[in-house]
């Protein structure tokens, strides 16, 4: 069974699968918080690219909170689950509501995490779209729209693993995909680390603010050093 080590040893993973994006000025690489943020940090330190945050929050059923009816992007976007809508009769405004919610949450975390610093700008940019994994791809599938409103030039999506028909969902929506392993059956993402410890605020706020400090200078990483089984 694949297994990853951790985030950090994802992050260098993925970076290996996008070298040919080294060094690129129209690069911006963002991550889903929380636990897209070590993953992306590798990756937009061996790119030598910014990197960023980019705010995707579930749409929980209410009572249910942890099946998704729904999520909400930075900037607004909101994507239905059609199916789970329809099955529960869940109203419009019962979804405006939710949505209210984590838009305040939203805004919340996008003020902690970036400590009083602007978005970067995604206009005309390629944008290096990146999670620690998928399972439905709700969240992916919002952030994904909410950039193609904001005009970014170009999405790659950029994730560890994920299963194949969450993949196949996306690959069409997005202008590549790459996905490290599709283990099947996928029961959760946290089965395929080694180390799935939760990110907290703070490890989200001290990668960023690395981020910002960092020289750019080459990520000092071998392929052949990394461990994972």
């Amino acid at each position: 069974m694949v297994q990853l080590k951790d985030r950090p040893t994802a992050g260098k993973l993925l970076a290996k699968q996008l070298e040919y994006h080294v060094d690129d000025p129209n690069l911006l690489v963002l991550a889903l918080p929380r636990g897209g943020v070590p993953v992306a940090f590798e990756v937009a330190q061996a790119l030598h690219a910014p990197l960023d945050v980019f705010l995707v929050r579930k749409l929980g059923v209410p009572g249910r909170e942890e099946l998704a009816m729904g999520a909400i992007a930075s900037g607004g976007e909101i994507v239905i689950n059609e199916d789970v809508v329809r099955h529960l009769q869940i109203s419009h405004h019962t979804i405006e509501k939710a949505a209210a919610k984590e838009r305040l949450e939203i805004l919340r975390r996008e003020s902690l995490y970036r400590q009083g610093k602007g978005p970067l700008d995604v206009r005309g940019k390629t944008i290096v779209l990146v999670d620690d994994g998928l399972a439905t791809g709700s969240t992916m599938l919002a952030a994904i729209q909410s950039l193609r409103k904001q005009n970014a030039a170009k999405i790659i999506t950029a994730i560890p693993v994920a299963p194949e028909s969450t993949c196949e969902r996306l690959r069409p929506l997005t202008d590549e995909l790459i996905c490290l392993y599709t283990p099947e059956p996928f029961f959760g993402v946290g089965q395929w680390y080694w180390d799935f410890t939760q990110t907290t605020d703070q490890e989200v706020v001290e990668l960023l603010r690395d981020a910002r400090d960092w020289d750019h200078k080459p990520s000092a990483f071998s392929p052949d050093s990394l461990q994972f089984l």
